[in-house]
């Protein structure tokens, strides 16, 4: 009954994720356009330029030409952030270490899981191969990456959580949430390590579970500590996208429709339709200085200059 339980509970927990994660990037698509940042170099453009910081906008009757993104570029740039968390490594040195730290075991946690699933499909397809060396590498290889990949995890939780319960800049920022988060990824690894690693001897194996998920198999008998561990998992894994962890959906948009975002406002596009939408809204702003009372669309103030008493 447990493990029918547990199944159902898996799957939902996958569907939830999915969906919330597709939910939250049509979310972020369809806000409206962000102020732009102005910053340069931007990694699509052509390679001469980002360089040394330029952009199209150097170029004599650049309205009239064609604009090049530079594709490598930004997937370049893009992958040193995600892999190496690169903006953190640059401007927060002291965070990196203990980021990175748990940003790497879940990436290696991540690499064994689909090494599990790729060894359960192996076994499927060809169980003399995965009876053999092969299944012997895979076997290995997975064992390695999510044994460094739940230390790495918990160390660096661990050491988040102490620094944001202990270091006064980010104390202040630091919210009930925030902890709970880092409690929650310490217990659900450090109870599917424990799970694993004290289990049964010739008790069930990684690829044995997954193939049992893959088919129901409500037969396999799962020990309790991994059972609490994997119900753990499922439910962090629908947690995940319903907080502000799921930054890593936001963060394509906060670089592309962001930071790098300057595309020409040309006529007769859907860009010009946009902003004349905008500007017609009416905001509301609690700091005096800008004027949005509700009343005053984005055109007036605009157009307002605060600081000459509202002349335009």
């Amino acid at each position: 009954m447990m493990t029918t339980f547990l199944y159902i509970l898996l799957y939902a927990a996958a569907a939830v994720f999915l969906v919330a994660c597709i939910v939250r990037a049509v979310g972020y698509a369809r806000l409206p356009l962000h102020l732009r940042w102005e910053l340069y170099p931007v990694p699509h453009e052509a390679k001469g330029r980002a360089e040394h910081g330029g952009s199209y906008f150097e170029d004599p009757d650049w309205w009239t030409k064609r604009q090049e993104t530079n594709r490598p570029g930004e997937l370049r740039f893009m992958l040193t952030e995600i892999l190496f968390l690169r903006a953190l490594w640059e401007f927060r040195r002291k965070m990196w270490y203990r980021s990175y730290a748990f940003h790497l075991g879940l990436y290696l946690l991540i690499a064994a899981a689909v090494g599990v699933a790729a060894g359960a499909i192996l076994s499927f397809v060809s169980p003399g191969l995965w009876d053999g060396p092969t299944g012997t590498i895979f076997h290995h290889l997975y064992t390695f990456a999510g044994a460094a990949g739940a230390a790495l995890t918990i160390v660096g939780a661990v050491a988040l959580l102490v620094a944001r319960l202990t270091e006064e800049d980010l104390k202040r920022y630091t919210t009930a949430g925030d902890i709970f988060n880092l409690v929650f990824f310490i217990a659900t690894v450090g109870f599917l390590v424990a799970g694993y690693v004290f289990r049964p001897e010739n008790s069930l194996k990684a690829v044995e579970f997954v193939r049992g998920v893959a088919t129901f198999n409500t037969d396999l008998q799962i020990p309790l500590v991994l059972e609490v561990g994997l119900v753990l998992g499922a439910l962090l894994t629908a947690y995940i996208p319903m907080t502000h962890m799921a930054h890593f959906i936001a963060k394509y948009f906060t670089y592309h429709n962001v930071r790098w975002d300057d595309e020409a406002n040309r006529r007769g596009t859907g860009l010009e339709r946009k902003l004349a939408e905008y500007l017609t809204y009416r905001p509301t702003w609690a700091a005096t200085h800008v004027g949005a009372d509700g009343v005053k669309s984005w055109a007036d103030i605009a157009t307002t200059n605060p600081a000459q008493g509202g002349k335009k």
